[in-house]
């Protein structure tokens, strides 16, 4: 299971990118989703580097996660969750 998370229609809404961000975060704990992917789209790079910068403050309550920026698509964010590993959450 993958969830996704589109943030162009909300890309100049700093509160409304938190909430969403949050929301998948918590559904991928709920569900144990292996994947989230995020697309804050190609622009400028500040919503990319907001996304990020959520995502680094989430690393220590979710050791089990792997931030991956792939090369081809740059537009993506990809959040990968490893729940089998012993002893985390």
């Amino acid at each position: 299971m993958k969830l996704t998370l589109d943030l162009h229609d909300i890309y100049n809404r700093g509160t409304e990118i938190e909430k969403a961000l949050q929301n998948i975060f918590d559904e991928a704990i709920a569900k144990k989703a292996p994947l989230i992917e995020i697309i804050p789209g190609k622009g400028s790079g500040q919503l990319k580097k907001h996304v990020l910068r959520f995502l680094e403050t989430k690393r220590s309550s979710a050791k089990n996660m792997r931030i991956e920026k792939p090369s081809k698509n740059f537009g993506t964010i990809k959040v990968h969750f490893n729940w089998h590993e012993a002893g985390r959450r």
